[in-house]
């Protein structure tokens, strides 16, 4: 394991002489966006409520700013629009995701489809498809109906295996024929920690603690809000049961695609997870050892069991019976069930031993006996961006991919998201909140330590940004922006292209880097002329 630091973040490639020729010709470039996060119209259509919908609306003190997705950034509505500004942009690619309630309102077939949600799908991959845009679709990204959570408790029961399997082959009947690229899950990791062992995500399950510590040992999209309680819930056994049928859920979804679908409809199918780096705290043994199991209790506690069959022995040897095991069945269906593995990479922490307590209550935490550092000796491991967790480390990307290749059997990999974000200013103008060169450094750092992987032989063949626009960023609410297009969310939610979006578009039409300053100044000056000049 590299024991990089602060001054190891510098790649060969950044600066100006990186290109979109650098990369290979059928590299995919890419943004991202999720249902929840970008749709709105959550009771319009036919579609019912999710567990998204009943958590902000029921416990807003879960949000930092107590806010909801119900309209989100009307993308719904503005889809079309949206479509045009990515074809301006030159993406190869979009990924979003469908809302399972906006199709099956049931959370299954007996319950009837929504042709109205299918026609709005329908509708979105057409028209990028006609406009040269190649749909990559996430079946499920964080939203569970919420008859199927109220029925029998969601991902927390085997139930949720056969109606995740119909919900899936609804999607590959409807929209395979002209939809190539599947993602099954999106970072099951972060659903299970936060709704299970947090309790930031629905149902809101977990350790009541407001204690930096145990927050901080879970990382990665945690924002507790002001109300830290957590309702019932076993943070030593239920995450591992959630985690377990994810994963059948998602091997489920493979085998009937591979079966059914994937010979005539041509497409590939895989699943998105998400990690940090984690370099040892020092050179103790103890804390090079904590640095690799805070990996494999993050990225190898989904990737491992797709790939060999089973959880990391690390897990298996600390969880013990708690750790559900899959049957010989299981294992065969589990086992390389994916064409490629998604990763999301956003930030990297310094990792240390820290035993756990006699008399302890197991929980996911305790079971690692490790804790998260982000400063060092007085240094920060990098920039902090708007999220309290989120610290602007770009060459962990490139470490988390080559480990990917060295332990899990050279896979084919899509970075399916990385992005950083800043605080939602509501005081600034919207002039000043577009020039975002922090977005800007941050994908060129990134993307050059994502060519130095490729250079060590990782197969990486494609790089979606997060997020395409402003959004509703899950229990962060609207108080950060990721965005490349600002969207203002006060008069009408008109969408702006920041500077990184500028920067983008030229990288994508293989111009060099960094845009030129003119060109920006620019789309500046469109951009005053087009807008109410209200400060946000």
């Amino acid at each position: 394991m590299a024991n990089n630091g602060p001054g190891a973040q510098v790649a060969r490639y950044v600066g100006a002489k990186l290109t979109r020729h650098d990369f290979p010709p059928d590299f995919i470039f890419g943004g991202a966006t999720s249902a929840y996060q970008v749709e709105g119209a959550y009771a319009q259509d036919g579609r019912s409520l999710s567990n998204w919908d009943v958590f902000a609306l029921q416990r807003p003190g879960k949000i930092s700013d107590g806010s909801n997705g119900c309209v989100a950034i009307d993308n719904y509505y503005r889809f079309k629009e949206d479509v045009a500004l990515m074809k301006k942009l030159g993406l190869d690619s979009y990924r979003f995701s469908i809302a399972w309630s906006r199709v099956l309102p049931g959370g299954r077939l007996s319950g009837g489809i929504n042709r109205e949600g299918i026609k709005f799908y329908n509708d979105l991959i057409d028209l990028l498809l006609a406009e040269g845009i190649e749909p990559c679709v996430t079946i499920f990204h964080f939203d569970v109906p919420q008859c199927l959570e109220e029925e029998y408790g969601g991902f927390l029961s085997p139930k949720i295996v056969q109606d995740f399997a119909e919900y899936a082959e609804l999607c590959f009947f409807e929209f395979g024929d002209r939809v190539k690229f599947w993602v099954t899950q999106n970072e099951p990791v972060t659903f299970t920690k936060n709704g299970y062992v947090v309790g930031s995500f629905p149902p809101g399950h977990g350790s009541t603690s407001a204690q930096p510590s145990e927050n901080n040992a879970v990382g990665f999209r945690c924002c507790r809000g002001v109300d830290t309680t957590c309702h019932g819930g076993d943070a030593g056994t239920e995450p591992y049961i959630v985690a377990h049928h994810l994963i059948i859920a998602h091997a489920v979804a493979v085998d009937i695609y591979r079966k059914n679908y994937q010979a005539v409809q041509g497409g590939k199918i895989g699943v998105t997870n998400m990690s940090g780096w984690f370099d040892p705290y020092s050179d103790a043994p103890a804390d090079i050892e904590a640095a690799t199991r805070a990996i494999d209790f993050m990225w190898g506690w989904f990737v491992a069991p797709i790939v060999t069959g089973d959880y990391p022995p690390v897990m298996r040897e600390r969880v013990g019976n708690r750790l559900p095991t899959f049957t010989p069945e299981q294992a065969k269906l589990v086992k390389g069930s994916y064409d490629f593995i998604g990763m999301n990479y956003y930030t990297t922490y310094w990792a240390a031993y820290k035993p756990t307590p006699p008399g302890t209550p197991p929980t996911y935490v305790s079971d690692q006996e490790l804790e998260f550092f982000t400063v060092r000796n007085g240094v920060p491991i990098g920039e902090q961006a708007g999220s309290e967790w989120l610290y602007i480390v770009p060459y962990g990307i490139r470490n988390l991919l080559v480990h990917t290749k060295n332990k899990y059997n050279d896979p084919i990999i899509y970075i399916t998201e990385n992005g950083v974000d800043e605080k939602n200013n509501r005081s600034a103008t919207i002039t000043t909140a577009l020039k975002d060169d922090i977005r800007i450094k941050f994908h060129q750092d990134h993307l050059a330590f994502s060519k130095e992987a490729m250079d060590a032989g990782v197969r990486l063949k494609g790089y979606f940004v997060w997020a395409l626009f402003d959004n509703y960023e899950w229990s962060e609410g609207y108080s950060v922006r990721f965005g490349m297009y600002y969207v203002d969310y006060v008069n009408g939610y008109t969408r702006y292209p920041k500077r990184s979006a500028i920067w983008f578009m030229n990288f994508l039409n293989k111009n060099i880097l960094p845009r030129p300053k003119r060109q920006i100044e620019e789309i500046e000056d469109d951009n005053a002329s087009a807008k109410r000049k209200k400060g946000r």
